[in-house]
């Protein structure tokens, strides 16, 4: 009977461990789209040299110029690292072209997900080469952009996930991106430095990028949220709703339909920290139509950074809004509005607060508190606001 049971026991092993496997698979998927996609060679770290890609990443440069350098130490650029011993330098010529680099990634970012990538960059005071159509060696001066591409093919630009501001600050600043595919998966990344636009004619500029993040999955923010909830996030803010005209997209619309246009009024910070509650920040300024943040916007920032060091459990998103002055550049006003957001994520991540916690929107004109038809609703409607998308508190 003994040499029976073992028997059988002999014959069900493969069976239960097959069934075993096929059961923890769906399970160790799930686990595994919850890890960071770690990135190779994350800090640019190689020789410094001139016209050469940094190990672990490819060039994705136009295949007639010259590709990337690991700095510091060439072209007189003597920034000092801000993590380890090179950083990358990505140049824009005045032949219109610009450089960039790529890697496949160990795991693809998903499609209608959300991730974070961070990186420090900056602008070397000088940064020396030889002009692609004078020939001439000049200083490659001018400041540019970041853009971030998730692609399935080395240097394949399929979707462009996020971009930077302009890069015209010579001390490395830390800079959160957000990126969610909306286009399909995707398996390689593409980096690459672009001319600040609008611009009517390429010019010679660069940008440095050192200490990239793991790519991080993260909560999705208010874009990826049902209808609903958005107006639960009102609720809580407990705000008076008033019928009013749809804010129209010029000051002399007549048009008669109606709308509830919402304000959320400013909430103390911490008072009622629970997800979904928003906080206009009134006291954040900026100059017209640009996105520095001025220098007495730091009070009420440092308010905001004192309660987000207090409570480690919540993720805000920082969204920007404008009014309606800038229709019908659509386009312009998104812009602006995303600029000014992260502008205020990236004061806080350069303060401490880890770039998973913060995400930022731009929402244009789209979402105004009071009606556009006067010049307090147009001041109050051109806003900062922090809401809190998850807590745990």
């Amino acid at each position: 009977m003994l040499t029976s049971f073992k028997k059988n026991t002999m014959t069900l092993r493969p069976q239960l461990t097959i069934l075993s496997v096929v059961l923890s698979m769906p399970f160790g998927l799930l686990a595994q789209k919850e890890l960071p996609i770690v990135l190779t060679n994350p800090s640019f770290e190689d020789i410094p040299r001139s016209s050469s890609t940094p190990s672990g990443w490819f060039d994705c440069g136009q295949m007639r110029d010259s590709p990337p350098d690991v700095q510091p130490g060439f072209w007189e650029v003597s920034t000092p690292p801000k993590h380890g011993s090179s950083y990358l330098g990505l140049v824009v010529r005045d032949n219109e072209t610009w450089e960039a680099v790529g890697q496949r990634l160990i795991r693809p970012m998903e499609v209608n997900q959300c991730y974070e990538l961070s990186m420090d960059l900056s602008k070397a005071p000088k940064y020396l080469s030889k002009s692609p159509l004078s020939a001439d060696v000049v200083d490659f001066a001018t400041p540019v952009i970041v853009r971030i591409y998730g692609g399935n093919g080395y240097c394949d630009r399929g979707e462009l996930l996020a971009k930077s501001t302009i890069i015209n600050h010579s001390r490395w600043v830390g800079y959160n991106f957000r990126l969610s595919p909306t286009k399909g998966s995707y398996s390689f990344i593409v980096i690459e430095a672009y001319f600040k636009t609008p611009v009517l004619f390429p010019y010679n500029g660069h940008v440095l990028i050192d200490n990239l993040s793991a790519i991080k999955p993260v909560v999705c923010g208010a874009d990826k949220m049902p209808e609903k909830k958005e107006t639960q996030a009102v609720t809580a803010a407990t705000p008076t709703k008033k019928n009013t005209t749809t804010p129209s997209k010029s000051n002399n619309s007549s048009s008669s339909s109606t709308a509830s246009v919402t304000e959320a009024p400013a909430v103390t910070i911490g008072k009622n920290a629970k997800k979904n509650v928003v906080y206009r920040l009134e006291k954040v300024y900026f100059e017209a139509n640009k996105y520095e943040l001025k220098a007495e916007s730091e009070t009420q920032l440092a308010e905001l950074l004192a309660f987000l060091r207090k409570r480690t459990d919540i993720v805000i998103e920082v969204g920007g809004h404008t009014n309606n002055q800038m229709w019908p550049n659509d386009a312009f006003a998104l812009e602006l509005s995303t600029n000014r957001a992260k502008s205020v994520a990236n004061w806080l991540i350069s303060n401490g607060i880890p770039a998973n916690r913060v995400q930022f929107k731009g929402y244009g004109w789209t979402k105004p508190i009071l009606p556009n038809t006067t010049a307090e609703g147009r001041r109050k409607n051109q806003r900062v606001e922090a809401t809190i998308i998850n807590s745990n508190g």
